[in-house]
């Protein structure tokens, strides 16, 4: 089957540089891993950039068939290049040209970018998540919150501008760096001092919950760490049964509220009293082979495939076809 790989590397492919711009990106050794993956499971490839000329790009490539069925998918990686909701801005050019994909549609993308509806959404359905407060310009009501807090931006990934405030006197200094930095509003939330675990989720209606990651925080007096710097991990975590059921329900239940699609990373907190709490989610998790990188962010969903007898390979192309099983109703031939 022909797949495009879908990345954004090059950010020219643009009319206008307006609006407030990505951050993020994958490394180009993961795309072109990603490549060799779907290769080897006998695709025909394409890696191209989402911007403003993929849909020539993937017309050329993946030309419309006589029975309207289409002729080729697409491997969706993009992350966007700048404006508000960036990561829906590929799915739904896809959507809008009729060429299936992997990953989330432009709403669920949409919802776990922005960390306030997704505080708000899985709330609703009972799943815990920290207090918070939105915040503009840092001397808003605290309200009931507890410090310390975390400050982060309300539409970013990676742990973008994350900073530990603990005292009220840093607060508005802190929520001014997010407003000046990334323009738009600062979540802050209480901190949960405790165990860091991420939960890696993989297909749709019952899905499959890979091995719990924990990241190893050592011998510091704070569990806190931001994107620059890259804890070990250890999978499978360490947790007790019940608790362990406890985690997984409330990843699911976060994964539907925000209308996720065939894979996610939900990001946790479990306090000194053993309560887990979910911080958000990541509806395009970070795929860099754990041969390329440290145990870091970076390799956090494919360890925890590893770690349930995935190879880098059998992951993607599982990936590949869990999409496709959603659109077509089986798997690739």
């Amino acid at each position: 089957m022909r797949v495009a790989i879908v990345w954004n590397h090059d950010h020219t492919g643009v009319i206008n540089r307006f609006g407030h711009l990505c951050q993020e990106e994958y490394h180009r050794e993961t795309a072109e891993s990603v490549v060799a993956a779907l290769q080897e499971g006998g695709h025909e490839t394409l890696l191209c950039e989402g911007d403003k000329a993929l849909l020539a790009t993937l017309e050329r490539f993946m030309p419309p068939d006589p029975q309207a069925r289409p002729s080729g998918m697409v491997f969706n990686m993009a992350a966007g290049i700048q404006g508000e909701c960036r990561q829906t801005h590929v799915p739904a050019m896809l959507e809008m040209a009729g060429i299936p994909y992997t990953g989330s549609g432009p709403l669920g993308h949409g919802l776990a970018l922005d960390k306030v509806v997704t505080k708000r959404l899985i709330r609703d359905r009972g799943v815990p998540t920290p207090n918070f407060r939105v915040m503009r310009r840092g001397t808003e009501n605290t309200g009931d919150l507890r410090f310390p807090v975390v400050v982060k931006p309300r539409h970013e990934s990676s742990s973008f501008g994350l900073q530990l405030v603990r005292e009220p006197a840093q607060l508005r200094h802190a929520v001014e760096v997010i407003v000046t930095q990334y323009s738009q509003d600062a979540l802050v939330e209480e901190y949960i001092e405790g165990r860091e675990i991420f939960v890696a989720l993989l297909g749709n209606g019952e899905l499959e919950v890979l091995p719990l990651v924990e990241r190893d925080f050592g011998a510091r007096e704070t569990h806190f760490a931001t994107w620059a710097e890259t804890p070990q991990t250890i999978c499978p975590a360490e947790i007790e049964s019940k608790l362990m059921t406890i985690v997984r329900d409330i990843s699911v239940a976060t994964f539907h509220a925000c209308q996720c699609r065939d894979y996610a990373r939900v990001d946790i907190r479990i306090d000194r009293s053993g309560r887990p709490f979910v911080l958000e989610i990541n509806s395009v998790p970070a795929l860099g082979p754990t041969s390329l990188y440290p145990l870091g962010t970076t390799t956090l969903y494919p360890l925890a495939a590893m770690t349930a007898g995935y190879s880098f390979e059998s992951l993607i192309n599982r990936m590949l076809d869990v999409a496709h099983t959603r659109y077509f109703g089986a798997g690739i031939v």
